[in-house]
């Protein structure tokens, strides 16, 4: 399978490429600088400035594309519109490194994380922005897309263990009342979900157990 990610010099992007390149996938990164990561294609632009023809040989497209300013917040959505003009109609799959705070509280799916009083307030533009681009790709109905949620405790260097779950849009934790996943069991993750070929057009999370 070919595999491209956007933002492969980022935390999770890394990763995903690092994990897919071991089950044997063809892998690319779209990078801005200099490449970081293992891919063994590189393509050396902005993602806006990506077109059809630079994405036509991939699978599967997968953006790990952040932006965690103010001012920039809003080009989460930006890249959504982005991506669903040059993947629509096709039978591309595109899978979105999402956020924790849009993931809803029970079954009801009527309150997000991000709007209960325990969420810290630090956090709540990123996580309302991510919400919003969620609800964006809910509207695209041609477009192959998945969106992934990590656990609210998202560990950077924690290791990789295999013991996590993949679940759906509630916020879960596990057995200990706890929710975390460290960047290395989501990136397992993450490329267990595009070996899998299911979970379209769904919102999933990812927490260990």
């Amino acid at each position: 399978m070919k595999i491209v990610v956007i933002g492969a010099n980022g935390k999770a992007g890394r990763l995903i490429v690092k994990e897919a390149k071991l089950r044997g996938h063809e892998v690319a990164a779209v990078v801005r600088s200099e490449n970081i990561s293992e891919a063994s294609e590189v393509i050396k632009k902005d993602l806006f400035d990506l077109t059809k023809e630079d994405l036509k040989d991939f699978d599967v497209v997968v953006s790990a594309f952040g932006a965690f300013t103010p001012e920039t917040l809003p080009l989460h959505s930006k890249s959504i519109e982005h991506f669903a003009d040059l993947l629509e109609n096709s039978e591309v799959r595109f899978l979105v490194v999402g956020g924790a705070g849009s993931l809803y509280i029970d079954n009801t799916h009527t309150v997000k994380l991000l709007d209960t009083p325990e969420f810290p307030e630090e956090f709540k533009p990123l996580a309302t922005a991510q919400a919003d681009e969620l609800t964006l790709l809910r509207t695209k109905e041609n477009l192959n897309w998945t969106f992934v949620s990590p656990a609210a405790n998202f560990i950077e260097n924690g290791e990789k263990t295999g013991n996590y779950v993949i679940a759906g849009e509630v916020f879960t934790t596990n057995d200990n009342g706890e929710s975390f996943v460290s960047y290395a069991d989501y990136a397992s993750a993450m490329v267990d979900v595009i070996d899998s070929g299911d979970y379209i057009k769904e919102r999933i999370s990812i927490y260990t157990k």
